[in-house]
């Protein structure tokens, strides 16, 4: 299993993110421990297209990939790396966010063995349990519908499935479904994803997994008990996690 994460410098709401400082590291070198703690250091990468953040990563012992900077997503951005590294087809893959530095590592481990585990699956992610309903109908939280045998059907930001003859969102009725943005793809499926134009549902809904289940590819869902601590999107958020790893 590898572990790429991808890390742009030029985010807009939070410029120079990866590098931001966190409890005296960048806040790179903190998702890349997380890696560590399931992958060989061999086995961990950085996909930037920023020669500060490839410096940073090189400054703790890391291993950085440069990419371009035109790509649109964080799968295309790996994409390049596989295909950069000469990575077998059946090679499994995580996409581990670069902002997200509180990560639990053992999810990490989940989503790989999940994919490995699963040979109908070209994809595998994670998913928790909502538990109020202000957050299903939230359209910045994705929920997931699956199947009986545990693969997606759908991702959306609506709150589905819609409850006809409920009275509003009733999580003792349906047990609604969190998306949580943690990736395992096999190099073929990279490659494949990457080759295709964006599905009408994606450009609609601006999930680029729906990509995959447009066209007809598998995503096994591994649900956990609850949601891991939060990312960094924000200013805002950035001092949150400074608190946090500071106490």
């Amino acid at each position: 299993m590898k572990v790429v994460i991808p890390a742009r410098f030029a985010s807009s709401r939070l410029p120079g993110k990866p590098l931001a400082d966190i409890a005296g590291k960048p806040m790179i070198r903190h998702v890349v421990d997380r890696a560590l703690e399931v992958a060989a250091p061999a086995n961990v990468y950085v996909a930037t297209d920023d020669d500060r953040v490839a410096a940073a990563v090189a400054a703790f012992g890391g291993q950085a990939v440069m990419t371009r900077a035109d790509h649109v997503s964080g799968t295309d951005r790996i994409a390049e790396v596989a295909a950069a590294l000469g990575w077998e087809d059946d090679e499994i893959v995580v996409n581990v966010q670069g902002d997200e530095p509180l990560l639990p590592a053992p999810f990490i481990r989940l989503v790989g063995a999940a994919l490995e585990a699963d040979a109908t699956a070209h994809m595998a992610t994670v998913g928790c349990p909502f538990t109020a309903a202000a957050d299903v109908a939230n359209p910045n939280m994705v929920k997931i519908v699956t199947t009986g045998t545990g693969h997606a059907s759908y991702f959306s930001r609506a709150a589905i499935p819609f409850d006809r003859d409920g009275d509003g969102i009733d999580l003792a009725r349906f047990p609604y479904l969190r998306h949580i943005g943690l990736y395992a793809y096999r190099v073929a499926t990279l490659k494949r994803l990457t080759a295709l134009p964006p599905a009408p549902t994606e450009s609609v809904e601006m999930l680029e997994q729906l990509r995959a289940l447009w066209h007809g590819m598998t995503i096994r869902v591994e649900v956990i008990p609850e949601a891991p601590p939060p990312g960094v999107d924000t200013p805002e958020d950035l001092e949150a996690v400074r608190r946090l790893l500071a106490g």
